[in-house]
């Protein structure tokens, strides 16, 4: 089903609407946009496709309906079902898609997992207001002789979402992040915590202006955005693990100092730094950071939750 009524603004999607999400629009329920690159790129098999699952069902426990995004033939899918996700989970050729790929994978038929620049595009175009990952993308390190910057900020200043995340990935240059973050107008504030969370760690050593103590108080931002009409980038949700369930912040650095070692080494460069150095720190901590992500990504999909379903009260 296709149906882009209503819709303003510069994104004007064909979209398909899974039979659940659907079903929600029509009755004006809670909805949480989830990413597919982690069911297609994030995770290994078949980890990807039970823990895909289980983000769905934590959604769900929120009272919220999970809406997974991605592309199967060029059919663009808000709410992909079961045989969808299987599909996405299991191929190998599953292209991974920004805002900018949408178009190409479509008239080209391919299947396509979205990152959070596509999904964050997607979602707000189908007027889904929250929206929940792992990390978000960001200025890479040594940006000022490569210009290497996720299309995730750029994106997230022009899309009126609401996004939860784990902070980004402490691969990244978090402090050049922020303030790219700040330039773009993009509004971050920390759950409960007043330092923005470095993915894997609690703490990234950074500290943030803003802090919200629940999901309720998240949803009178959405609505006071709304009301006041100022402004069209997202809210970013940074949302910390405890500090007993992060990495060990010893084996972080260290496995950090390395992996960007082994990668000038290798002259790893452009897109292949971020899964190359998530790759070692599997290896190097024998799986800890894999279950460290899995934690992080069930966390963030439980706020958005709940922010979905309290803004969906708050009418």
């Amino acid at each position: 089903m296709a149906d882009n009524a209503g819709r303003t603004g510069p994104l004007h999607y064909d979209i398909q609407y899974g039979a659940e999400v659907a079903d929600a629009r029509r009755d004006g329920r809670a909805i949480v946009a989830l990413e597919s690159t982690i069911i297609a790129h994030g995770l290994p098999r078949p980890d990807n496709l039970r823990v895909a699952r289980e983000i769905e069902s934590t959604v769900r426990a929120t009272g919220a309906v999970p809406a997974t995004i991605g592309m199967i033939g060029g059919r663009l899918v808000v709410g992909l079902d079961d045989t969808e996700l299987r599909h996405l989970a299991d191929s190998d050729s599953v292209a991974k898609l920004s805002a900018r790929d949408l178009a190409l994978a479509a008239a080209t038929g391919a299947d396509g997992a979205t990152t959070v620049a596509a999904t964050s595009a997607v979602a707000a175009a189908a007027g889904i207001d929250v929206f929940a990952t792992g990390g978000l993308g960001g200025v890479h390190r040594e940006a000022a002789q490569t210009f290497d910057e996720s299309a995730d900020l750029v994106t997230l200043a022009r899309t009126p979402i609401t996004v939860v995340c784990a902070g980004v990935k402490s691969i990244l240059d978090v402090a050049a992040t922020l303030e790219r973050l700040e330039t773009l107008g993009v509004a971050v504030a920390g759950f409960r915590s007043h330092q923005f969370p470095g993915f894997f760690i609690t703490d990234s050593g950074y500290a943030l202006d803003w802090s919200l103590d629940s999901a309720q108080q998240i949803a009178e931002v959405i609505h006071a955005r709304r009301r006041h009409g100022v402004g069209d980038g997202a809210l970013v949700v940074a949302n910390p693990l405890p500090p007993e369930e992060q990495l060990d912040p010893a084996l972080h650095d260290a496995t950090l100092a390395t992996g960007l070692a082994r990668m000038a080494e290798a002259g790893i460069t452009g897109k292949a730094v971020t899964p190359f150095l998530l790759a070692h720190f599997h290896s190097a901590t024998r799986g800890a950071s894999l279950a460290v992500n899995v934690r992080i990504i069930l966390r963030n999909a439980e706020l958005a939750g709940r922010i979905a379903v309290a803004a969906a009260q708050a009418g």
